[in-house]
């Protein structure tokens, strides 16, 4: 009889809970793994700016801890959207609870306001939505307002940047770089620096990689 129902029928609420927080919970595995990924590329692009502050190349190494602070925000973005997925997990959970005392789910604002924050972020983007689109055939969520508020992106970055950066260079050279782009008497004349080639490439290399994070 349950076989026929759920042919006729579908997945029971149940299940469709059950599914849905497998797919939250593999998407958390999916935010965990990019954090690592930021996290170590982090580390050699905060190393890189350290190599080009002892060289004197100011310029590269204001190059790379902006990256660094892009790197800072994904990470930020990153950490809020997996709590945001545990949060719908929780709230799953309590429609499950209800489930078994009314025999059917509720709608819920709090689970509509967090997959819509969801949405924005690239990396899980195109899961959260057809994750939505089932929650609101369920009758969970309305429609989602699509495109309502635009993520944080390099414009916003720019309005702060600058002194976010010289922070960046401030606490990687122990105060040599940053402050407004002033520089102290003990790092070598910028005129008397001759480029070196394979610093250059690994500050390439590490913008490539920081990149290609931080675009999803």
């Amino acid at each position: 009889m349950q076989t026929i129902n759920r042919f006729l029928y579908g997945p029971t609420a149940e299940e469709k809970v059950r599914a849905w927080q497998a797919k939250l919970r593999s998407e958390q595995r999916v935010i965990e793994r990019e954090m690592r990924q930021l996290d170590t590329a982090t580390k050699k692009a905060q190393q890189t700016v350290k190599q080009l502050a002892k060289k004197g190349d100011v310029k590269s190494a204001r190059i790379m801890a902006r990256e660094v602070v892009r790197s800072h925000k994904q990470m930020d973005r990153l950490s809020v959207s997996k709590a945001r997925l545990g949060s719908i997990g929780n709230q799953l959970q309590q429609q499950l609870a209800m489930v078994k005392v009314t025999g059917s789910l509720q709608k819920s604002t709090e689970i509509m306001k967090l997959s819509n924050a969801l949405v924005k972020l690239p990396q899980i983007s195109q899961t959260m939505r057809e994750m939505s689109m089932e929650m609101t055939k369920a009758g969970i969520m309305e429609e989602m307002l699509d495109d309502t508020l635009q993520m944080e992106d390099d414009e916003e970055l720019e309005e702060e940047a600058d002194a976010e950066v010289d922070k960046v260079l401030y606490d990687l050279t122990e105060g040599k770089l940053g402050q407004a782009g002033t520089v102290k008497e003990d790092l070598p004349s910028l005129q008397d620096q001759v480029a070196d080639e394979e610093t250059e490439r690994a500050m390439e290399q590490y913008r490539q990689q920081l990149n290609g994070i931080l675009s999803g």
